[in-house]
């Protein structure tokens, strides 16, 4: 379990990066998967990490990604 959890983790902070990179900090500048340049894994990952109350990463209904907190 706490592979899974550093993974989890590792992979969160990938695809935060990516997005401040990309400029998605808001839900109005929130950008595709192809934009973001987002790899596979963080493609596979992307369901468990964006989307709940307190993730770091939200998804809109066009599903665009966007970074909720920027510290």
């Amino acid at each position: 379990m706490e592979v899974v959890a550093m993974t989890f983790l590792r992979i969160q902070e990938r695809i935060w990066i990516k997005l401040m990179a990309a400029g998605a900090t808001s839900i109005e500048r929130a950008v595709t998967v192809q934009e973001a340049h987002l790899d596979m894994q963080e493609q596979n990952w992307l369901n468990y990490v964006a989307g709940g109350l307190f993730a770091r990463v939200k998804k809109t209904r066009e599903k665009r990604y966007y970074t909720a907190n920027h510290s």
